[in-house]
């Protein structure tokens, strides 16, 4: 028998799930909350509605229609949020460009994607002064500028931005169409080949703002994303929709505080005077804020951060937790929009002994609603969830991109057997909790055996020296793959510690703990940096074919 379909009075609103719809609350419950950039300027939810109105009547006399893609390039910015919602509420398209790519992929991601407008920065004028001749479709440019000053590239603006916002109308009609439309598409940062277009559907950014928000906002006690909180991403806008965050932030109507550039100094400033309570980024980034003089002296007892893009380190969240700092790690990918398990914790676990602590926040944590994540064999089989069994996390939500762009082949690689296939390798303990234990790229095979990189770089992490590490696997003649450690030092330590020292003092641990049998094969090197994607991943494809440079 049939399911019966219900019946709408002929009046019946259907209520799409669009991108407008997040703002109804905000400006309903909190229109005079303030959105800050950079400390310098400020307004209220109420102009936000305004500025959305403004820039989408702009961008319409530019000849935008809906379906068209208009991308942007700049920094973390309330010109970013305001996109996040004008040009998809339009029924366009908005490219997030990845501004830290090199010219010439962005080159191919603005050809690929068939931009027709672009919003720039003047930073990032060079950039499009090299690739302008070959723009394939790409002809009206939108100068986004903080500073004046005669500009010098080889295009016609048709704008500056604000400008362009002063002479248009707050009061554009944003139209009802099918919630399955497409609002954005970026590109992904990965390791080989040319980067792939991820698209997402007004459908699934509704429904993974509502997935984040009520993980977040039903937490008991940690990690809780709250009305009162004050939020500022330090996830580049650009990735992920700064990991959909800023939606969330909007639909609960909270402060918000966007940076620009991410310099230590100034985010920490911005962390201590507008009193930020709610952060998102990667490891990298941390260590970062931790290594700057300004840190000792910036009380940041209040700030909850959520970890992810690269694993955090137990040294580094043991570290957090000694400074004050609340971590704890999420995890997801570009192709997942990204959120799909955030590790908050219980009561009980926060009165747990701090190793206890460490370890649970290290882990990727448990589901979002909707979610349905299995960890499986090769053959699709669910692998037992003892905390130690490991096989490929495959996940299905309401929000996950359903193929790259224009990329059949690899689309349906990536849905093999109607899962999504994450290509990282995991395990799921007793309660539910979700542990990373590598990219099946980066599995060490050492004597016929699989060794995690991620559990061994929380053993050579756990040396008071470290600062980064990244554990790669090279061939290795009678061993097929040997463990090797590129090892960042902490400033204090140069010269006064050995990499012999923090082989022995490594090895004697993964003895004691037993979590590799032949991880005592691990060697150690010094190198001065670690190699990072344009998002601040650890990039060890490019580790171990540049050995001899780094």
């Amino acid at each position: 028998m049939p399911v019966k379909i219900i019946q709408s009075a002929p009046s019946a609103y259907a209520y799409p799930l669009l991108i407008k719809h997040l703002l109804h609350t905000p400006l309903a419950t909190s229109p005079d909350q303030e959105i800050c950039y950079q400390g310098k300027l400020r307004f209220t939810y109420r102009t936000l509605r305004e500025r959305i109105g403004r820039l989408a009547s702009g961008l319409a006399g530019l000849g935008v229609e809906a379906g068209n893609t208009v991308a942007v390039m700049d920094w973390d910015s309330h010109r970013y949020l305001e996109c996040f919602f004008a040009v998809p509420m339009m029924g366009a398209i908005l490219q997030t460009v990845n501004v830290r790519l090199s010219a010439e992929q962005i080159l191919y991601t603005l050809n690929h994607a068939k931009a027709d407008v672009l919003l720039v920065n003047r930073e990032f004028l060079p950039i499009v002064a090299a690739i302008a001749p070959r723009l394939e479709r790409l002809r009206r440019f939108v100068l986004i500028d903080d500073e004046g000053g005669p500009v010098d590239v080889p295009v016609v603006f048709a704008s500056e931005y604000e400008q362009l916002l002063a002479a248009s109308s707050p009061n554009y009609d944003f139209p009802d169409f099918d919630e399955n439309a497409q609002a954005t598409v970026f590109y992904t940062t990965g390791t080989t080949g040319l980067p792939k277009g991820v698209y997402f559907s007004h459908r699934q950014l509704v429904l993974h703002t509502l997935g984040v928000a009520t993980n977040v906002g039903t937490a008991s006690v940690h990690g809780r994303l709250h009305r009162e909180d004050v939020y500022m991403p330090i996830t580049p806008m650009f990735h992920v929709h700064a990991w959909g965050f800023p939606y969330v932030a909007t639909l609960l109507g909270v402060k918000q505080v966007y940076p620009g550039k991410y310099l230590p100094g100034a985010l920490l400033q911005l962390l201590r005077d507008e009193n930020v309570t709610f952060s998102h980024c990667v490891p990298s980034i941390l260590q970062m804020l931790f290594a700057h003089p300004d840190f000792a002296k910036t009380d940041l007892s209040r700030w909850k951060v959520v970890i992810g893009g690269s694993a955090m380190s137990q040294a580094l969240a043991s570290a957090a937790l000694k400074k004050g700092v609340d971590a704890f790690t999420g995890y997801g990918m570009s192709e997942t929009c990204p959120v799909l398990t955030i590790a908050h914790l219980t009561a009980a676990d926060l009165d747990a002994p701090e190793a206890e602590q460490v370890s649970l926040r290290c882990k990727t944590g448990l589901p979002l609603p909707l979610v349905d994540l299995r960890i499986v064999t090769a053959e699709m089989n669910d692998v037992a969830h003892d905390g130690n069994t490991t096989g490929e996390v495959v996940v299905r939500s309401p929000w996950l991109t359903q193929g790259y762009l224009d990329a059949s082949q690899p689309s349906q690689e990536l849905w093999a057997g109607g899962y999504l296939h994450t290509q990282d390798i995991g395990n799921i303990d007793a309660r539910g909790y979700l542990k990373i234990t590598d990219r099946i790229k980066d599995v060490i095979k050492t004597a016929g055996e699989w060794a995690s990189s991620l559990q061994l770089e929380d053993v050579v992490g756990a040396h008071e020296a470290v600062q980064e590490v990244a554990v790669i696997g090279l061939p290795d003649e009678k061993w097929g793959e040997r463990p090797l450690a590129l090892v960042v030092l902490k400033p204090e330590f140069e010269g006064k510690v050995s990499e012999h020292a923090i082989r022995n003092a490594s090895a004697a641990l993964i003895e004691k703990t037993g979590i590799s049998r032949h991880g005592v094969l691990l060697q150690v090197r010094f190198v001065k940096a670690l190699l990072k994607t344009s998002v601040g991943k650890i990039n060890k494809r490019a580790m171990r074919e540049s050995l001899d440079t780094l």
